[in-house]
């Protein structure tokens, strides 16, 4: 029975007989870490080199569960009004396996009062693997799952505007333009087109514990609107411990410890909150950050987002 469950939710997750792959971007509880992943024009940002590490492993106990790691580099430039970035992330789910490594490039217009305007452009490629001949199909000899694709390479470009100020950042953005096809049978099975809106800020509430709200909207063709918001609050500026919810879909809470002023980890956990959380233990996701400071004068920390 638990055998059967499981190929009955995978091939929920696959579109039962066909590739529809509308909502292919992985979600993330911890998506204000991870602002390089979707936007470009977030490169250079911080005002330092940083390292992000995030892991995500959603639905534990499914077999053929999604999960994703996401590790991003970015620094400015000398010239400071150019931001640059690079970005790589493993997607699993099922039998698909995406591989995306993108080089991200900025350049921000500088206002008085410490406001910055970005523009970034992203390029690179999707390496793509996809092995459809081991799933359990409902309609025996479906010819969309009697093929595999090996090291398929589709390449992609992107674009976003980020506007931020020491305590507030709004941003917009389209992190693949090209809907490229994943396996050439299906006209259907393609790289979707997302677009994302993202804003925050911090407020102060006494002289140790700030609020930080966040939200995250993703508009995909062909697939539910998405919405998470998250609130955080923060002590000393060091403890950050928060809760968000995606509309829809999902609830959870998160922790996050900047344990020096160059090194900050967090992790979280959410649980569905339609029927499928029956079916598993949970999603869980864990965050590694690193400030290159290379005593460069004028850089303040902590940094919010």
């Amino acid at each position: 029975m638990k055998t059967k469950m499981r190929h009955i939710v995978l091939l929920m997750i696959l579109g039962a007989s066909s590739f529809s792959w509308a909502q292919q971007e992985p979600h993330f509880t911890q998506y204000f870490d991870n602002t390089l992943y979707t936007n470009p024009a977030y490169a250079g940002s911080k005002g330092v080199m940083n390292a992000m590490l995030l892991h995500r492993e959603q639905w534990v106990g499914i077999n053929g569960r999604p999960r994703s790691t996401t590790f991003s580099i970015q620094t400015p430039l000398k010239y400071e009004s150019l931001g640059l970035g690079v970005t790589a992330v493993n997607d699993v789910i099922g039998p698909l396996t995406q591989t995306m490594l993108n080089l991200d490039l900025s350049y921000s217009l500088r206002f008085k009062g410490k406001g910055k305007l970005a523009f970034g452009v992203k390029g690179g490629a999707n390496l793509i693997n996809l092995g459809t001949t081991s799933l359990t199909t409902v309609q025996e000899g479906d010819p969309l799952f009697l093929q595999n694709v090996r090291n398929k390479i589709n390449p992609n470009v992107g674009a976003g505007i980020y506007y931020h100020l020491p305590r507030f950042f709004v941003g917009v953005s389209a992190p693949k333009l090209l809907e490229k096809s994943y396996d050439k049978l299906d006209p259907e099975s393609l790289e979707r087109r997302h677009y994302y809106g993202t804003i925050g800020g911090v407020l102060k509430l006494t002289n140790l514990w700030k609020l930080r709200p966040t939200a995250q909207v993703k508009v995909t063709n062909n697939a539910p609107f998405s919405a998470d918001f998250s609130i955080a609050g923060i002590y000393n500026d060091k403890f950050y411990i928060g809760g968000m919810y995606r509309l829809d879909a999902a609830a959870g809470a998160f922790i996050q410890y900047q344990i020096t002023d160059q090194f900050k980890a967090g992790f979280a956990t959410d649980f569905g909150t339609q029927k499928l959380r029956k079916a598993n233990d949970g999603t869980f996701e864990i965050m590694l950050s690193y400030d290159f400071l290379f005593k460069k004068p004028g850089i303040k920390s902590p940094r919010y987002f």
